[in-house]
């Protein structure tokens, strides 16, 4: 379990809103709609970044930008195919490639422009050197070498490596890792050392992925870790990018997740966390932000109220005298539960009749001790949250405090 409050460090002058990342809550562009961009990966390309991914509700590549990586304009669809998971873009030569999974074959796609949605279908691309059925497309760009490289998994326990040759054509195979049944690989690399983080095979369903290390993509690779505490479940995510943004201040490495609905569909969301590079792991924050000239990583100032009671189905905890502005603002729960299977937290905002499912607000809750949702609180240190349970009897809910971030 995290310390409590243990990670308000920096504050920020900044408003809320699209000012923060917010691992697990529904993220929404520019025009206020879910961003829909699901199993995907972020290309840069000058001062903007292309963040293309699966749309689970027209099974296209769905292609959104942002300056911030905050704030996402929808660039809509790409291509006039469906049923093509986990897409990624690469840039092997003068032209833009998108490789993704459709039919447990990869298929490639080729645009003159990034954006536009003018890539038509290239091949079904066939994987040196045995042509298995490869799915879980990752994708990776190595700086030393000045190479693409595919990263496909899931047939066989096998999780491949190849090269992307300078005509767009994947060529030869640069590892096969066969230690045990791994998908969903992404890749990062500092100071000389390769990462390779790869999920569990549990469908939809959360696992706690792990990770890899080795001075050479061809390996030995040693680890085999956990990226985050075990019963975690890597915060209800699964793998699907490393982003690397070298600042001028500082190198940081961003975990790209995503949190599966039941089927993969429309409801899920994103968990996207810092990487701590010494012992890889992910560094757990409700709210934070990158500074995209610094490579900085800061966080909301907040206010804090403390709690330690446990609650179970029909019993809730209250907190009174809670600063408000009047306007919607983000609050942190801090909590735990004994089983995210076999109930939910509620919280009730003063008068509310009925209360509201945190699960509903934010797909982290019930799988990380530190949850954070949008509410409407009024202006003064007049507002009363309540924090209750609903579930199986045996059911509970370990409050910790609560943070109100301005």
């Amino acid at each position: 379990m995290r310390p409590l409050f243990a990670f308000v460090v920096l504050c920020s002058s900044s408003a809320l809103g699209a000012d923060w990342i917010v691992p697990g809550t529904a993220w929404t562009d520019m025009d206020g709609n879910k961003i829909d961009a699901h199993g995907g990966g972020v290309f840069k390309r000058d001062d903007t970044f292309y963040w293309i991914g699966h749309g689970a509700a027209n099974q296209t590549p769905m292609l959104y930008s942002s300056a911030d990586l905050l704030n996402w304009k929808n660039l809509g669809p790409q291509a006039a195919i469906t049923g093509l998971w986990r897409p990624k873009i690469a840039k092997p030569n003068d032209k833009f490639w998108i490789f993704g999974q459709q039919d447990r074959y990869v298929r490639s796609l080729m645009s003159a422009d990034l954006a536009g949605g003018r890539y038509t279908a290239a091949a079904k691309v066939h994987l040196p050197p045995s042509d298995y059925t490869y799915s879980d497309t990752g994708m990776f760009y190595d700086e030393a070498s000045s190479t693409w490289h595919l990263l496909t998994s899931a047939d066989h326990n096998t999780l491949q490596i190849n090269k992307i040759n300078p005509d767009g054509t994947v060529g030869d195979r640069v590892l096969a890792f066969t230690k045990g049944a791994y998908e969903a690989p992404g890749i990062f690399v500092e100071n000389g050392t390769y990462y390779l983080v790869v999920s569990g095979k549990t469908g939809w369903r959360a696992n706690p992925n792990k990770v890899f290390w080795a001075t050479s993509l061809a390996g030995p690779w040693s680890g085999g870790t956990d990226i985050a505490p075990p019963d975690e479940k890597t915060y209800g995510s699964q793998n699907t990018f490393e982003l690397t943004l070298r600042g001028t201040r500082a190198t940081t490495h961003v975990y790209m997740g995503d949190a599966w609905d039941a089927k993969g569909g429309p409801a899920s969301n994103y968990v996207w966390l810092p990487i701590k590079n010494k012992q890889p792991t992910l560094d757990y924050r409700p709210m934070w932000k990158l500074d995209v000239r610094t490579g900085e990583v800061s966080y909301p100032k907040t206010k804090q109220y403390y709690a330690a009671d446990v609650v179970g189905p029909g019993q809730n905890f209250t907190f009174r005298n809670i600063t408000g502005t009047g306007a919607p603002e983000w609050l942190t729960l801090h909590y735990s539960v004994n089983d995210a299977a076999a109930g939910d937290a509620l919280i009730y905002v003063n008068d509310d009749a009925s209360p509201t499912n945190v699960s509903t607000l934010n797909s982290c809750a019930g799988h990380a001790d530190a949850v954070s949702v949008r509410v409407k609180l009024q202006a003064g240190a007049v507002n009363i949250v309540r924090l209750g349970a609903l579930g199986h009897p045996g059911f509970k809910v370990f409050v910790y405090g609560l943070e109100v971030h301005e």
